[in-house]
């Protein structure tokens, strides 16, 4: 697997990955009818953000990462991310691979650290792989997401030094 940074030509292979990942409800805190330019404007971030894409030998897509300064001014040196994994590559250790590659980003961009504002509680997966990456969770709002399956439950944010 190769990450290396989109470019406007990936976006019709990112776009069904968010498409899909959004429309379930599960895990972003995104409206579930996105629309593809909308997708595009806060997915497809310009520099000195980053978004890159997990890609096989064969250039497929397998995931996607987006990078950013999380705050402002003088809370400008905090990062955050946003990760999707096609599902059907789920399990292949593109989110690992993908996570690993932000916080490098954002050690070399001179980050201090980094924080994740809305993981969700039920997403059992993630909150594991970013614990394995070092990440803490510094609290949950609580009911602060509704999930089409389980209700209202807690949107973590999660943090780790860099």
């Amino acid at each position: 697997m190769e990450i290396r940074d989109a470019r406007a030509d990936d976006w019709p292979a990112i776009w069904p990955i968010l498409r899909q990942i959004v429309a379930a409800g599960e895990t972003y805190t995104l409206p579930r009818d996105l629309h593809a330019e909308t997708g595009r404007r806060i997915w497809l971030l310009e520099p000195p953000d980053r978004t890159v894409v997990a890609v096989d030998d064969d250039g497929t897509v397998l995931g996607s990462a987006k990078m950013n300064r999380n705050h402002m001014g003088p809370a400008s040196h905090i990062a955050s991310a946003s990760f999707i994994v096609a599902p059907e590559h789920s399990g292949q250790g593109v989110g690992r691979a993908l996570g690993e590659h932000v916080l490098d980003w954002a050690r070399a961009a001179g980050y201090r650290a980094m924080q994740f504002n809305a993981v969700v509680e039920t997403n059992t997966r993630a909150v594991a792989l970013w614990r394995s990456l070092g990440f803490e969770v510094i609290g949950t709002l609580p009911e602060g997401f509704q999930h089409p399956v389980h209700g209202y439950v807690g949107l973590h944010i999660m943090h780790r030094r860099l």
